[in-house]
């Protein structure tokens, strides 16, 4: 007898829908085959099965068995396929009677003892379920509110290959598992660090709010002790709040990379921080491996990537940031296959001004011991071209004893970001006929339709493009940051005190690199 179930794989971010079908013949033990481009884990998956079928009281049957995963050019990687085809081999057993299985999709990595353990992916198997018209989906209990963040869908969690069949067969009935997402939202930005935690600092504070209201990226310069790494850490309380789209697709990449999501929520509420070492891998920044996974830039989507001490980074790690930073996707390769991941973030970063990290920086004590020739190797292993792409330089001095002694009395993150939603709000409407969602994405041809500049503004941002020699891209930049700082001024046309604050940001490049 023929047994046939759906069951999903997932190539890159996004689940195709995989047909199990199994079928034996012969009454001598034979081998068992499975085709259809199985990977290694998939593979090995006929062990699993053959012992999770035997420990939860069913019994194998001898003969030929020939397990094909359609379509067959599709590569299927993973474990998710165990539970579904053991489910399509007891109906080729005719151990059980079941009926509908093709209405549900069956998910779950078997344990040796019939126990369905959690799998990668679940959202957007889910999500694709949804779009091929399934009646619900089986999965294991633990990936249940991942699941269940798609409406419409039934999602069924199951402990064990028992308690699968039994639903399958009508003898149980298990309510479908169901969250509510208003509630789940609510408890956003819910964290314990604040920016009103940081003591001086206020011009730092300032520059981090236009970096969180225009998606730009911001690079921050100075001595040990001065606060960078504890401001990057807060900048992610002040970024404009998670819609559910963005939500759902960050869940995604989460899922498919297999990062642990909130297990009661299943769905990330916070925008992704991710701060990898700087002994990272360009394959673990950008994404890839064998079947290629995401990377920490797919990682922060619509979050923030922290890299701290930036010139410690390798630089051929550095240099594999240009795409993404300038795509907003990254695009791994293969030889047979090649797959977008998607990678806008806002990339937020730091350095000393040398090696030592005491180069005039007036701290009594602590003289700098560098000679030229460090300071100089040191700063150029951050290249001209990635600078470019950075979009505010900020000085972080160290802070004075008079800030240190009292207590904070700067802002609160909740205040900063209100400023923020409001100027992402303009934005959004702005471009609400764009597939954009803030000034730093803005294509050129946004920039001279949204950017329109007076005679004032114009001289000004003449005299300093040809007095520092500043690139078109920066110019760009320029443009969009004093598009930001008018946005959260709410002011419609660009005035010249927006021109100057934009340029203000990068007065650093030129005084530190040269």
């Amino acid at each position: 007898m023929l047994g046939k179930t759906i069951s999903y794989t997932t190539v890159g971010i996004d689940a195709h829908k995989i047909e199990v079908e199994v079928d034996q013949w012969g009454k001598l033990s034979g081998p068992t085959i499975i085709v259809g481009m199985p990977s290694n884990s998939v593979k090995e998956s006929k062990e699993r099965v053959s012992s999770a079928i035997s420990n939860s009281g069913y019994k194998n049957k001898p003969g030929t068995t020939i397990i094909n995963l359609a379509p067959a050019d599709l590569k299927k990687d993973g474990s998710a396929l165990d539970l579904s085809i053991a489910i399509a081999l007891l109906i080729s057993y005719k151990a059980i009677k079941v009926k509908d299985t093709l209405d549900y999709a069956i998910l779950g990595e078997l344990s040796l003892d019939g126990t369905v353990k959690p799998i990668k992916g679940a959202l957007p198997i889910a999500l694709e379920a949804k779009k091929d018209k399934l009646r619900g989906i089986i999965l294991p209990f633990e990936n249940a509110s991942e699941a269940a963040i798609v409406q419409g869908l039934d999602v069924i969690p199951v402990h064990s290959l028992v308690e699968a069949i039994s639903f399958l067969e009508e003898k149980i009935s298990i309510p479908p598992f169901t969250l509510d997402l208003k509630k789940i939202f609510s408890s956003f930005n819910n964290t314990e660090i604040d920016m009103h935690d940081v003591k001086g600092q206020y011009h730092v504070k300032r520059a981090l709010e236009v970096s969180a209201a225009g998606g730009h990226n911001i690079l921050m310069v100075g001595p040990p002790g001065s606060g960078k790494t504890m401001l990057a850490k807060r900048f992610a309380t002040i970024l404009p709040d998670l819609s559910l789209d963005e939500a759902l697709e960050t869940t995604k990449i989460h899922s498919v990379a297999g990062v642990p999501t909130d297990k009661k929520n299943g769905i990330v509420v916070n925008r992704p921080y991710r701060s990898p070492h700087h002994t990272t891998s360009d394959v673990a920044l950008i994404g890839g491996g064998t079947y290629p996974k995401p990377g920490e830039v797919s990682l922060s989507h619509n979050g923030v990537l922290f890299l701290d001490e930036l010139p410690e980074f390798k630089k051929s790690v550095l240099e594999v940031l240009r795409q993404p930073l300038e795509d907003g996707i990254v695009t791994v390769s293969r030889a047979t296959q090649s797959l977008n991941f998607p990678a806008k973030f806002i990339l937020v970063t730091s350095m000393n001004p040398c090696p030592c990290g005491y180069y005039n920086c007036n701290i009594p004590g602590h003289e700098c011991s560098c000679s030229p020739n460090m300071i100089q190797r040191y700063r150029s292993r951050v290249s001209g071209p990635l600078l470019d792409r950075i979009d505010l330089h900020v000085e972080v001095p160290a802070v004075p004893y008079k800030d240190l002694g009292g207590i904070p009395d700067g802002e609160y993150s909740k205040d900063i970001r209100a400023r923020v939603n409001k100027a992402r709000q303009i934005q959004l409407e702005r471009f609400k006929n764009a597939p954009i969602f803030c000034n730093a994405q803005m294509s050129p041809k946004h920039t001279r339709l949204y950017c329109q500049l007076d005679d004032d503004c114009n001289q000004l941002l003449k005299m300093t493009i040809e007095k520092r020699g500043y690139s078109a891209r920066v110019y760009d930049r320029i443009l969009k940051v004093a598009r930001t700082v008018a946005d959260l001024d709410g002011s419609e046309r660009i005035k010249a005190q927006h021109i100057s604050e934009s340029i203000q940001y990068r007065s650093l490049e030129k005084s530190f690199w040269q």
